[in-house]
């Protein structure tokens, strides 16, 4: 199960991966927002990011105007580790090397087949663990600092 949610900006990206989602019958809860009408990101990002960090979803795409603004939201949220991307390589090596939970897009940004494609490639990219692992165990220790 993903976690879904978007500002305004990111509304459109977010209905056009969510028809590509329900194409390969990929479960999800969407969290809003559910129109164009303005809304904080921070409080999009909220919900979404509580149902992975409570295991209910395994992972989040999130989306806003830039994919920056919700991914600066998520990383405050303890166990999100969110990666803004816009391209192939740093969506797949988010996921093998940094165990990101959080793909987050741009949807002024990132157009509706890139965003597909990046998607795909973080949902289907597996966390190389190892020396990276070390690394991920360091960034949890900079949240109870």
């Amino acid at each position: 199960m993903l976690a879904l949610a978007a500002d305004h900006g990111g509304y459109a990206l977010k209905e056009e991966v969510k028809k590509w989602l329900d194409e390969q019958k990929i479960p999800y809860e969407d969290f809003g927002t559910h129109s164009t009408e303005s809304v904080d990101y921070s409080d999009m990002a909220l919900p979404a990011c509580e149902a992975v960090v409570s295991g209910k979803c395994e992972k989040a795409l999130l989306f806003c105007g830039t994919g920056i603004g919700i991914s600066m939201a998520a990383n405050k949220i303890k166990g999100i580790r969110a990666a803004c991307c816009s391209d192939y390589f740093s969506a797949k090596y988010t996921r093998a090397h940094n165990d990101a939970n959080a793909l987050c897009m741009g949807g002024r940004v990132v157009g509706p087949g890139l965003a597909i494609e990046l998607v795909e490639v973080f949902l289907n990219t597996p966390f190389e663990g190892g020396r990276h692992q070390r690394r991920i165990d360091k960034l949890a220790a900079l949240e109870n600092r």
